[in-house]
């Protein structure tokens, strides 16, 4: 039944070949993603867009498919078969949208299987951060001259700090006093933080920081790199939206130089990796750096710093109202996943000076 509710749906994009079998691809914690084989290739990847998470979906496809196009035609230099390596195809339906709405009411959109790459879940050495830090300065560099501004704003707030602590404060009105207790230190930290961790979001408020293109979601595993370790491009555009350059790189520093997984209990495994963070850095400066001004290359530490604290906060305030958001596997986990953040955060200071 699976079979044929899926090729009923890959039947309905303009593709030109013949669906043979499919596979679940389960490394998203969001969307319903299928590998769809062929009788011959070129594989393609199905993808379900949860329109329960995502509030404009056909908005967030149209961003998908924008950016795409405006970077295959800025790579119009490489051969065919670098192109197909490096860029995401998109297809349309049989009736030209750009996606597919079944009668479930479920958004579908198809692109082509880059064949021959690998990911990673975590990092595993310098050079594959050096090359993570390169593709995504690539990713901002062709998309530097994108109005942003015609982009649907697809997650609202995002990385809005003052509507993450605004979310805080409401959830000290309402959590419960052995969980205010359990999380008095943070909390402390918190309030403590709050100018600090205002900064990148007045000088993006003043213009002093331009607003560009970005990922918003440039954690490692959204690297494709191929056999020898060389990166291909960024994955998973479902989250590209108007942002600051420090979102990118913050969030990938925050992702990708961590010592221990973000739910590690034992803090004193968490350590901020200093050396993958130069090598990243290195490979982002390389692709970047002439498109940021002096005053974007200065604050990047503190980016790096502001997206680990913000994850931090999240997972604090939803502890803080009884794990709504976020699932859980025990009662404290929200709780131990701020913990881990923020001793993150406090290595990542000691080490970089900020």
């Amino acid at each position: 039944m699976e079979a044929e509710r899926l090729n009923f749906i890959f039947d309905q994009f303009e593709h030109g070949s013949q669906f043979d079998s499919f596979k679940e691809l389960a490394s998203g914690h969001i969307n319903d993603t299928y590998l769809i084989k062929t009788k011959k290739k070129p594989y393609y990847v199905l993808q379900r867009i949860n329109h329960g998470v995502f509030p404009d979906v056909p908005g967030l496809i149209e961003n998908k498919v924008a950016i795409s196009q405006h970077i295959k035609e800025k790579l119009q230099h490489l051969s065919k078969k670098k192109q197909k390596r490096r860029i995401l195809k998109f297809f349309k339906t049989n009736t030209g949208a750009s996606f597919y709405r079944g009668n479930e009411g479920n958004y579908w959109n198809l692109m082509q299987f880059i064949d021959k790459s690998v990911t990673h879940m975590t990092v595993p050495n310098k050079d594959v951060a050096y090359e993570g830090g390169r593709l995504l300065g690539q990713f901002l560099t062709l998309t530097n001259d994108f109005d942003a501004s015609t982009l649907t704003e697809v997650i609202p707030n995002f990385h809005d700090m003052s509507f993450r602590y605004s979310e805080f404060d409401e959830a000290l009105k309402i959590v419960s006093d052995e969980r205010r207790e359990r999380a008095k230190l943070y909390i402390d930290l918190v309030q403590n933080a709050k100018d600090e961790m205002h900064i990148l979001g007045r000088l993006k408020e003043s213009g002093e920081i331009k607003m560009r293109v970005t990922h918003n979601d440039t954690k490692i595993s959204n690297v494709l790199f191929n056999k020898k370790e060389k990166g291909l491009c960024l994955i998973d555009l479902d989250t590209v939206m108007p942002g600051i350059v420090h979102y990118d790189f913050g969030d990938a520093i925050r992702t990708s130089c961590n010592t221990a997984a973000e739910d590690e209990t034992n803090l004193d495994l968490v350590e901020f990796n200093l050396d993958y963070y130069n090598a990243f850095t290195k490979g982002f400066l390389k692709k970047m750096k002439k498109s940021l001004t002096p005053l974007e290359i200065k604050y990047l530490p503190l980016g790096a710093k502001t997206m680990i604290f913000i994850i931090g906060l999240r997972f604090l305030t939803d502890y803080l109202k009884g794990d709504i958001y976020f699932k859980v596997k025990y009662p404290e986990h929200n709780l131990d996943r701020a913990k881990n953040q923020f001793k993150l955060m406090q290595s990542l200071s000691e080490k970089l000076g900020v």
